[in-house]
């Protein structure tokens, strides 16, 4: 990058953000980030490597912005320091403190480098805080769900180089994955627009992220099936095999879980039928066709019901509409968090020298 574009950027975000927060001088710059230490603790209680503190709680700020999110600051807490502790159980960031001076500071862009939509704002800014603690001050931050355009920041932050660069791959690694997530969600969105089907989750995430995962589905426009085993019921081919049909599996469910919402799978139109006459909440036609689909959506009127359904299994971008169009309610697709790819976004440093003072303002996503 040219000094003439990194004066030029760094000059565009201190004009936009006058007076508020720490500066990052104010924060100890020994080249030690709060979590930059040898192995041996456990980062999940807060004490990751040598058993320094990993940057205490999360400020409360960050903690409210994910809580609005409808996620769990502890779960996030949890689930940062535990990636940081991956870049960081061997020792310290070896290469950075080797070629950053210890009192350097700058401004750092995260910026896309093609269109999507972004996920995982909040949980980038808990990497630095856990990092840098006080220590640093975001600048500008484009809210969850907005769309990015390729060149233009997602976020703008603030404070010493060496926690920066420590901090840099495992915060955009989250923006990468969860921004993937929910620009692969809004093309299934809009590939279905004015149907008035829902396209819905699974869970089919990475161990450990689905909190995460699901709340990136949440940004592109997607809602959320069950989270896990204990909070919805659905009924699939195997437990309808131990219990012998799907009549008998629906009510072995109501015995024992009668307040729970209720879902049971179906191979074929005969075990819709069945399904139907016991009354199921929601059914999911397994790899149906769109055909097949638009016969159990006029088998579901005929009866009566307010039975809802839910197409899965075989669908791509390129058939979504068709079978959005039979009438189904939702769309399952496990693809939304089992083959996204990563969003391409990259942090770069636009300045050098002492940092000023200033407060954070909202990015248009445009």
């Amino acid at each position: 990058m040219s000094g003439q574009r990194a004066g030029r950027l760094a000059g565009r975000a201190v004009a936009a953000v006058p007076a508020a927060g720490h500066p990052a001088a104010g924060h100890p710059a020994a080249g030690h980030p709060a979590v930059g230490h040898p192995a041996g603790g456990d980062p999940a209680d807060g004490h990751p490597a040598d058993g320094h503190p990993a940057g205490g709680e999360l400020p409360a700020g960050t903690a409210a912005d994910l809580r609005a999110a409808r996620l769990d600051p502890g779960e996030v807490r949890r689930i940062v320091l535990s990636a940081l502790a991956e870049d960081l159980r061997y020792g310290p960031d070896v290469t950075t403190e080797a070629t950053v001076p210890a009192d350097a500071a700058a401004v750092a862009e995260i910026t896309p480098r093609a269109a999507g939509v972004l996920a995982g704002a909040p949980v980038a800014r808990a990497v630095f805080d856990l990092v840098l603690g006080a220590g640093y001050e975001v600048l500008a931050e484009a809210g969850d769900g907005s769309p990015l355009a390729p060149g233009r920041p997602a976020m703008i932050v603030r404070g010493p180089v060496r926690g920066l660069l420590t901090a840099e791959r495992t915060a955009l690694n989250f923006v990468c994955h969860l921004s993937g997530i929910a620009t692969a969600t809004a093309r299934w969105v809009a590939a279905v627009a004015g149907t008035g089907a829902v396209v819905r989750d699974s869970r089919k995430t990475l161990p450990g992220l689905r909190e995460l995962e699901k709340y990136a589905v949440r940004c592109g426009g997607g809602v959320n099936h069950r989270m896990g085993l204990g909070d919805s019921v659905l009924i699939k081919d195997n437990h309808v095999e131990a219990a012998g049909s799907v009549t008998a599996a629906i009510a072995a469910v109501r015995a024992r879980a009668p307040g729970l919402h209720c879902e049971v799978e179906v191979d074929d139109l005969g075990q819709l039928a069945e399904a139907l006459r016991a009354g199921a909440a929601e059914v999911l036609l397994d790899n149906f066709t769109p055909g097949q689909c638009a016969q159990a959506v006029a088998m579901a009127r005929e009866a009566g019901t307010a039975t809802r359904l839910e197409a899965s299994g075989g669908l791509t971008l390129d058939t979504a509409r068709a079978y959005a169009e039979t009438g189904v309610d939702y769309l399952a697709v496990g693809a939304l968090t089992h083959s996204a790819p990563f969003l391409d976004v990259g942090l770069d440093l636009t300045a050098q020298g002492p940092p000023e003072r200033a407060r954070r303002v909202p990015l248009s996503g445009g």
